[in-house]
């Protein structure tokens, strides 16, 4: 018998199990010591066992070692047998492997990186050229006002607004003019006109994405309104221009400043006219001269 000893007796019989590798069940065992913590550290003991492996299971593991060394495998042999199963009983999974090789030798090189890319590129730029031409086909002027016209009726028909039916037509050749009207069209202004950009913005995408026009939005006369008041403002600010040649308007709100960039660019074709932004994000429109490198 041997001796183990661990802090507690579930590791005084895990080294024993490891020592004679097998199992608590087939191992006698004796206790001679408790483990004990103690008090304080003092008085601590540690687990005591003395064990042994069984005499039968002795037996057994021998007969087992024995019949192993006996029956010991080669690899040869077991080789051999491999090929010959292959060759009688999976003669026809063989051959459908021997078919895809041959298939696969008998494929084409494949061509070159260099090639590879240009052919790839080049069909790539037709299907895109073909797929650009089919969606800038331009359409007639009629059919593209009908198409307009029925999805911006159908739109707003199920809305609790009371409308007149909406007016599409076009303003020059590249806007569409589309006019609200009616009991409640003064309603799609919204405060500060916040609800006329809503439904400018998302009517201006559409139009612009499908067709490639621009907008002129139109509701209950507010942009008619909103053009006379910021031309009345221009009026002594294009005198300014005039005398000093530069000029900041003050800041203008959403679309105020549209209309103030159009007009001092119909007015100073010449000048540098566009549309800034200050600390604030307050947005102006900047008058100026165009500035030239000197040679």
């Amino acid at each position: 018998m041997k001796k183990f000893e661990a802090k507690c007796l579930e590791e005084a019989y895990e080294l024993a199990t490891n020592e004679f590798n097998c199992s608590i069940t087939d191992l006698n065992i004796d206790i001679i010591q408790q483990s004990s913590k103690g008090f304080l550290g003092i008085g601590k003991k540690s687990a005591i066992i003395m064990a042994e492996q069984k005499r039968d299971c002795r037996r057994e593991f021998r007969r087992r070692d024995t019949k192993y060394r006996k029956n010991s495998i080669n690899i040869e042999d077991v080789s051999k047998k491999i090929a010959e199963n292959c060759n009688n009983e999976n003669s026809r999974e063989c051959a459908k492997t021997k078919c895809k090789m041959e298939s696969i030798k008998a494929t084409p090189k494949i061509k070159e990186k260099d090639a590879i890319f240009d052919n790839f590129y080049t069909e790539a730029r037709e299907r895109i050229d073909e797929k650009c031409a089919k969606i800038f086909v331009k359409k007639e002027g009629d059919e593209i006002i009908k198409e307009i016209k029925r999805d911006v009726n159908n739109l707003f028909l199920g809305t609790c607004f009371v409308l007149e039916e909406i007016k599409v037509e076009f303003y020059d050749a590249e806007t569409i003019y589309i006019e609200f009207s009616g009991d409640d069209s003064a309603l799609l202004i919204g405060k500060e006109g916040y609800r006329y950009k809503a439904l400018s913005y998302i009517l201006f995408n559409w139009i612009n994405e499908k067709y490639g026009l621009m907008l002129r939005l139109e509701i209950a006369e507010f942009l008619k309104n909103q053009e006379e008041a910021i031309h009345n403002y221009l009026l002594p600010v294009i005198e300014t221009i005039n005398e000093t040649g530069s000029y900041k308007t003050k800041p203008l709100d959403g679309i105020l400043v549209h209309i103030a960039l159009k007009r001092l660019r119909e007015e100073f074709p010449d000048k540098y006219v566009a549309v800034k932004t200050n600390q604030r994000g307050d947005k102006y429109v900047l008058v100026n001269e165009y500035r030239t490198k000197q040679q």
